[in-house]
């Protein structure tokens, strides 16, 4: 059994790995291998594969290659990197866990205070010796705009109705009420980039959504509004995103989620000043690692007994 991208080697302590003792040997890669060829090599005498989120995808290409693989043991309650219909084709059980939406709440609020009051570059001035260096932005009195009003979209407009702040959403399926209950306002697409401050992403990634924002909502956004974006880096176009950043045609983005993550060294994120990255840490607290850890370990149990 592998246990797959446990980047802070901390998958042995979130849950009782023990009670498989005696029926499965267990293998924790703390690495992140991209390379295909090599991740094939790393897979090919395990039984169960298990990944962390989307960290590794196991693609028809991939999962052809593992011809011993039976069991895809996955955190979270969807992992749309994973090739289904290939796994299902193959034989192979796909297993999902728990999870909660607090942690990617409380992350995208962290990320739009920090961006809007400068909380990295003031920290960081005064580890340095020195003191107040810019000048932060209010919140209260101006426009969040939400992009997708699922569960986490509508805890995120709520918590901005506390910081009195107006709301104002869109989606595709989006309607009046569901919008209201959330205390947004529904307005159209166009609507949203225009008047937006804050422009906060909370959509799944899908054939639908991916690549959904580019040049020509970016173009529509205020100089001074900032994107927020802890759902997944495809829904936005990165090369529009990148070109609206250094041409300062927004004020900024706070960013959890890439295109290609880990992010490459040579990103252009890693320059950019008006940017604040965080690696893909929405989801990264210790009681979403425990749930994701301990149902893990029940799925595998339930799998070893035939139960699944």
């Amino acid at each position: 059994m592998a246990v797959l991208d446990d980047y802070q080697n901390v998958a042995g302590e979130m849950a009782d790995w023990s009670v498989l003792d005696g029926r499965a040997t267990t293998t924790i890669f703390n690495d992140h291998i991209a390379d295909e060829a090599g991740l094939v090599e790393r897979l090919k005498p395990f039984d169960v594969v298990c990944v962390m989120r989307e960290r590794t995808p196991l693609t028809r290409r991939i999962l052809e290659q593992l011809p011993n693989v039976r069991l895809i043991a996955s955190t979270g309650g969807r992992n749309a990197s994973i090739d289904l219909e290939a796994a299902d084709e193959r034989g192979i059980v796909v297993a999902h866990t728990g999870y909660i939406s607090s942690p990617t709440v409380e992350l995208t609020w962290a990320l739009i205070l920090a961006s809007t009051r400068d909380i990295v570059q003031e920290a960081n001035s005064v580890r340095g010796g020195g003191w107040q260096t810019s000048v932060g932005h209010d919140l209260e009195g101006t426009t969040l705009g939400v992009l997708g009003m699922g569960t986490i979209g509508s805890r995120v407009a709520q918590i901005a109705c506390a910081f009195g702040m107006h709301v104002i959403a869109w989606s595709q399926n989006l309607d009046e009420p569901r919008a209201a209950a959330a205390g947004a306002r529904l307005v159209t697409r166009k609507e949203l980039f225009r008047r937006s401050d804050i422009l906060s992403i909370h959509l799944v990634l899908s054939r639908r959504t991916r690549g959904l924002v580019g040049e020509a909502d970016l173009a529509l956004m205020k100089p001074s509004s900032r994107l927020i974006n802890t759902s997944r880096g495809p829904i936005v176009e990165e090369s529009a995103l990148i070109a609206a950043l250094r041409e300062r045609r927004i004020a900024g983005a706070a960013l959890d989620v890439f295109d290609v993550e880990p992010l490459p060294a040579d990103h252009p994120f890693h320059t950019l000043e008006n940017v604040l990255c965080t690696p893909h840490i929405g989801y990264v607290t210790r009681r979403e690692y425990e749930i994701f850890y301990r149902d893990t370990v029940k799925n595998i149990v339930a799998w070893l007994d035939g139960a699944t």
